[in-house]
């Protein structure tokens, strides 16, 4: 029998949707046993969230101070140690993912299998390639230990309605000192995540400035919308790296996207092909992004963006 352990993302406050979706992967695994496993100085209330999760079987707690922050380095040795008693470790493709499970599969000796995207057997898998533009697939051995990172975008959340069994698990490991947490800063707003938004509204170079980039956040916020942008937009300047969307960004897939101003460059494309609506805006008809647009807009953004927020809300 297949023993998952997923490796829980969360805020102390709440389980990030990517670990359900990591869920999701894992149940395609017959007749898994998936177990949750959350990181952190008192996860509680997250506990109670993740073992509602259906189709988990069991959720651990492994609580001390030293895991109040999410710290990859600290966390590997602890992950390293309750893999012994798996056959998979299952991480999201999220920045927490990609930092954290590397490392474990160094720890085990082991090769990582990145972004899983389909489930073909227990250690068969397909993922993508050559910015998605090719779809491999990949045995690894079952003989050891399956690491690897779930790509987020390729599978639905899991539902709730589950009544996991929730354990606390203290492990007796010495933690490194190399890596400690000096301070953590982001910028405030009430927008949804970027990563998990159902909705998501970005801006390319045709903005023309970060100035320009309030048309969106204004449209954005009338919609209940994350704004990302194209890698061009931010580095001239105009928008900040953790809105990045696309193969070197963040790979997304929102019910709807709209892209404003972006031409549509391969490595864009890849980190929205799987939205399920593509709203494109483009003054220039021959753009590569109509190509894959389900709407488009020909026309001056600086006309339609404002006339779309006039029309969704005062």
């Amino acid at each position: 029998m297949s023993k998952v352990l997923i490796l829980g993302e969360h805020d102390g406050k709440t389980v990030n949707p990517a670990t359900h979706k990591c869920v999701t992967c894992a149940k395609g695994i017959s007749g898994a046993e998936i177990t949750i496993a959350l990181f952190g100085a008192d996860t509680a209330a997250v506990a109670a969230q993740a073992a509602a999760i259906h189709g988990v079987h069991r959720v651990l707690r492994v609580d001390r101070p030293e895991n109040a922050h999410a710290l990859a380095a600290t966390f590997a040795p602890q992950v390293a140690l309750l893999a012994a008693n798996f056959t998979h470790v299952f991480g999201p493709s999220t920045s927490f993912g990609k930092d954290l499970t590397p490392r474990v599969a160094a720890l085990l000796g082991v090769a990582q299998v990145s972004d899983l995207m389909a489930v073909e057997g227990a250690y068969r898998f397909r993922r993508p390639i050559y910015a998605g533009n090719a779809i491999v697939t990949v045995e690894a051995d079952a003989s050891r230990v399956l690491v690897a990172t779930v790509r987020i975008a390729s599978f639905e959340a899991a539902s709730t309605g589950g009544a996991a069994a929730i354990e606390a698990r203290p492990l007796d490991v010495a933690l490194p000192t190399h890596t400690r947490f000096v301070e953590s800063r982001s910028g405030s707003t009430d927008r949804p995540d970027l990563q998990t938004a159902a909705r998501v509204v970005s801006g390319g170079r045709a903005l023309g400035s970060a100035d320009n980039f309030k048309l969106l956040f204004d449209l954005a916020d009338k919609i209940g919308a994350a704004v990302g942008a194209s890698r061009a937009a931010v580095d001239a300047g105009y928008a900040r790296n953790e809105m990045q969307v696309g193969q070197t960004g963040k790979i997304i897939a929102p019910e709807m996207y709209i892209a404003v101003g972006i031409s549509g460059a391969i490595q864009h494309l890849t980190g929205i092909k799987d939205a399920r609506t593509i709203v494109a805006i483009n003054k220039d008809s021959e753009a590569p992004i109509f190509e894959v647009a389900d709407v488009g807009l020909v026309g001056d953004l600086f006309q339609i963006v404002p006339a779309l927020a006039r029309l969704v809300g005062p």
